[in-house]
């Protein structure tokens, strides 16, 4: 059956990227699984930097929705810490990693394909934590987003989130000139789905900062500390001029 949203376009995009050896596709090894179990990792909101750990505090029993957090590289490493896992995604592949490393290692993790620009299938306040990658530029409403994790957080929880915000959108491939009018929407712009197609980039969004910082702010997040980072490659990498930011913000 042929994709008949924007939603299922990014999910058959990301899968045929995870088969073609997509980095964000790419599940922890066993002996990263293994050194989490001491205490040695590491995960990442954004490209390059990785998160401080004093963001998470104490794992140990606490509830995680991985947000988006597909492909069995950050979720192994919050149960290797003691945390009681919950994955949401909506590409299929990215949740077999999930599954595939959880039968390996030998943990419990609930997974479920759901689509996140829809009401989120879980209670009010059912989670200590929410861990947010880069993954709304595939949203065209994210404040739709921001609402449903403040709702399914418990009061005191805390939402790590990784954005992309528009700096990416305004440039061509070889980010050298400005090509492109924010915001970046190729369901109102069809000559930028046209560059979307050309690139087999899925469907993808800008965001300004009054979206994404802003929008958490409305949802009724505080939000406590943040970080930029770069693309990791590329001319504006090469030149330190950020492009994502990452948030963490508690649910008062």
């Amino acid at each position: 059956m042929a994709a008949t949203s924007y939603q299922d376009i990014n999910a058959e995009t990301i899968d045929r990227w995870i088969r073609e050896g997509w980095e964000w596709g790419k599940p922890i090894t066993h002996e990263a699984y293994e050194q989490a179990l001491i205490g040695n990792w590491d995960v990442l909101l954004t490209p390059t930097k990785p998160v401080p750990h004093e963001w998470f505090g104490d794992l140990r029993g606490k509830r995680v929705l991985g947000l988006a957090s597909g492909g069995g590289q950050q979720m192994p490493i919050f149960a290797a810490a003691g945390a009681i896992c919950t994955v949401l995604d909506y590409s299929p592949l990215q949740l077999e990693s999930e599954r595939m490393v959880a039968e390996r290692e030998g943990y419990d993790i609930r997974i479920i394909r759901a689509d996140m620009t829809k009401c989120l299938p879980f209670e009010g306040e059912e989670f200590d934590l929410i861990f947010h990658p880069v993954a709304n530029c595939y949203v065209e409403d994210v404040r739709h987003v921001w609402r449903e994790c403040f709702r399914v957080l418990k009061h005191g929880g805390t939402l790590l989130s990784g954005t992309d915000h528009y700096v990416n959108y305004l440039v061509d491939n070889a980010e050298e000139r400005i090509v492109n009018t924010l915001p970046f929407n190729p369901l109102k712009n069809p000559e930028q789905m046209r560059q979307l197609e050309e690139d087999d980039a899925g469907v993808q969004f800008s965001h300004s900062l009054e979206e994404q910082i802003g929008g958490q702010l409305e949802a009724g997040f505080t939000l406590l500390a943040l970080y930029e980072d770069t693309n990791g490659e590329g001319r504006l990498h090469e030149m330190n001029i950020p492009t994502f930011l990452a948030m963490r913000s508690v649910k008062p």
